[in-house]
């Protein structure tokens, strides 16, 4: 029976507070506005689009996706990551089609919320994942470098990055342009972000960095009334909000623009659910339901699209703050996006008073950080070089391609990786014609894609020989590669020749083939220290007619090697160590060299 996802709490749709937590949540509300409130506007001018777009995102995921979402200390609004994506969908399909892509990412977050397949958005690699990032990093730190320095970007990417050096160029050399001055105010914006973050303390340590290098940089502007560009907003929050055109919507419905919404909804969705894992480990009160939260991201992205707004993650740096400040519930959330909206309704002119070329930098600081090429290495460099190679091209082609090529070759790359290690099989064979004894040594994962070679071995032993397989450098044996030994047993047998291979390895994992009775001979061993004598027994089952038990056990050819120099000796040959059989077929060997049972040739199971 299918669970339903509980959205709502059961007590109406405002989220629910009590006096303990009441202050907590004020408080924290506040400092998370005060974060939000620059990030919202420069990532909206960084996606291409007017500031107000971005407030009117961070007002929504305040108020309507706070008090459904499913991780109760995630603050949701416009994302970073998504910028990038915003912009190249903006000049590939303009505003009025952006809007019903949006929404259409909505839809299809709700939809798989509902059907509780939020868990399926976090199983990607985390070689891609680091990927993503960086990729996006890099893209945004391109970008809006110029911008930093009241220039415009330069359209893709590598083109972004190949004019970096001319926009380092017009910020030195002084010109009419004023480029020089608009890098003086960003590079004084990031130099206070940074002294901020390493000398803050006492009580005020919880402002945040970002408001007060943009203070700084809005009052030297104002004060000695610098010839650079300011944020442009309308006297209205209200009139500048324009609902969907309807009429576009019968254009839109083609496989591209269904394509781009269901890449927004995948980035936005991964975005998410990652910042709310890492929110869980900041606190330890109510754990996120990735299905609920999904379904109010989705919620949240459908008015986003409706009202002209950007996309919506949940975004980790204000999340943080938010913990960090404090926050007990959804409350905090809900009540940053009613400072937004309040300071936009009641102080639009203070917004006008922010330089452009600020907000820049704020996110040329972003695009550093989460670039982090160095930490992001050494962490992969644990996992493999194939993790590394895997990030980096991902990262390589977000750059130079778009983000869904990216992601999508290192996913598939990631894909690659794994049959290659569930395909590698190393065989080596060891012969000793003197000993009339063949040894192969499995090493790797012997699946159905490397049994031709694994049948290839097994047929280049001689007839006669006695084949001892070895297991303990094997991972992983299908049923395919067991089928395999099996019929191949029947056959060597038959030829004069005999099987060691210890069944009891893989005998749990197929328990029920294991279960009928083996009417050919056969040595089953478990693996003993090299100080205890080798003991080899040859077992024989016989059938008792009926082909569906087992009748008796014949055990006999019992050798014991004390020797423990010869043991060795044998050990090493075979380059492996020494074996016994089973208790229960020890024993039995044990009341056969008793003297007063020394007559008989066999034992009752």
């Amino acid at each position: 029976m299918t669970r339903s996802v509980n959205v709502v709490n059961s007590k109406g749709f405002l989220p629910k507070w009590n006096k303990q937590t009441l202050g907590h949540d004020l408080l924290s509300s506040v400092v998370v506005f005060l974060v939000a409130l620059p990030l919202c506007m420069g990532i909206a001018i960084a996606s291409g689009l007017p500031p107000q777009t971005g407030i009117i995102t961070g007002i929504i995921g305040g108020l309507i996706v706070a008090p459904l979402s499913g991780c109760s200390l995630q603050i949701s609004g416009p994302a970073a990551g998504l910028a990038v994506i915003v912009y190249e969908l903006l000049r590939e399909h303009g505003a009025e089609k952006l809007m019903i892509i949006v929404m259409l990412a909505g839809l299809v977050q709700l939809i798989v919320g509902y059907s509780r397949l939020a868990q399926w958005f976090r199983s990607v690699p985390p070689s891609v994942v680091h990927g993503m990032l960086s990729g996006i990093g890099v893209l945004l730190f391109a970008g809006q470098f110029h911008v930093m320095v009241d220039d415009t970007p330069k359209g893709t990417g590598i083109n972004n990055l190949i004019s970096i050096p001319m926009a380092v160029w017009k910020g030195i050399v002084p010109s009419d342009a004023a480029h020089h001055i608009a890098a003086c105010v960003g590079l004084l914006t990031i130099a206070v972000i940074l002294l901020w973050d390493k000398l803050k303390r006492g009580p005020v340590k919880f402002l945040p960095g970002s408001l007060i290098a943009i203070s700084i940089a809005t009052f030297v502007a104002w004060y000695y009334k610098l010839p650079i560009n300011f944020v442009e907003i309308p006297e209205s929050l209200f009139a500048s909000i324009k609902g969907v055109n309807w009429s576009i919507v019968p254009k839109c419905m083609t496989w591209e623009i269904l394509f781009d919404g269901v890449a927004v909804a995948f980035v936005a969705a991964a975005e998410t659910l990652l910042t709310a894992t890492a929110v869980d480990k900041l606190h330890k009160g109510e754990r996120t339901n990735y299905d609920r939260e999904l379904v109010a991201q989705g919620v949240g992205n459908m008015t986003a699209g409706f009202f002209g707004g950007l996309p919506m993650t949940g975004v980790m740096v204000r999340s943080g703050v938010n913990v960090s400040a404090g926050g007990k519930t959804r409350l905090s959330g809900f009540l940053h996006g009613a400072w937004l909206l309040l300071f936009v309704a009641c102080l639009p002119f203070v917004v006008r008073m922010i330089p452009t070329c600020s907000l820049a930098a704020l996110l040329v600081l972003t695009g550093w950080k989460l670039a982090n090429f160095k930490e992001v290495i050494s962490e992969l460099k644990r996992f493999g070089k194939s993790e590394v190679a895997i990030y980096a091209t991902t990262v390589i082609l977000i750059v130079s391609v778009d983000l869904l090529t990216g992601v999508l070759t290192g996913v598939a790359l990631s894909i690659c990786k794994l049959l290659y290690i569930f395909s590698r099989l190393d065989i080596r064979i060891a012969d000793d014609p003197d000993r009339n004894r063949t040894d192969i040594f499995l090493k790797g994962a012997s699946t159905f894609l490397s049994l031709p070679r694994f049948a290839e071995a097994l047929e280049s032993v001689r007839p006669d020989t006695e084949l001892h397989v070895h297991l303990e450098g094997l991972d992983y044996i299908d049923h395919a590669c067991l089928d395999l030994v099996m019929n191949w047993e029947e056959q060597h047998l038959a030829g004069g020749g005999k099987l060691v291979i210890d069944w009891n390895r893989v005998e749990a994992c197929y328990q029920d083939r294991r279960k009928q009775g083996r009417s050919q001979t056969t040595h089953e061993f478990r693996r003993v220290s090299d100080a205890r004598p080798a003991i080899i027994t040859e077992v024989k089952k016989e059938s008792d007619g009926k082909g569906d038990s087992v009748g008796s056990e014949a055990i006999s050819n019992v050798s014991e090697t004390s020797d423990a120099s010869r043991q060795v000796e044998l050990a090493t040959q075979a380059n492996t160590n020494a074996y016994e059989i089973p208790l229960a077929a020890r024993e039995e060997v044990e009341t056969l060299k008793r003297p007063d049972n020394g007559h008989s040739g066999n034992s009752d199971s």
